[in-house]
């Protein structure tokens, strides 16, 4: 057989091989990274023990910006 060919024919092998892998690692990295979010509440917290972020919207309230216009 020609080196030519058979260069090609590995080539074409080997570059199905990694596309195959490629999307295996993939998406199992999906599926890993999926679980964990979902596994975690999606990083929410609720119940009478919940901790959670507690946002005060008072606490961030833009009324004081303009400080200096209210001498």
């Amino acid at each position: 057989m020609d080196p030519k060919v058979e260069a090609q024919a590995e080539a074409e092998r080997t570059f199905e091989m990694f596309m195959l892998w490629t999307k295996r690692v993939t998406i199992a990295s999906i599926l890993f990274l999926l679980t964990v979010v979902v596994g975690c509440n999606s990083g929410v917290e609720t119940g009478p023990n919940a901790t959670g972020s507690g946002y005060n919207g008072e606490q961030y309230s833009p009324s004081n910006l303009n400080v200096k216009d209210k001498k």
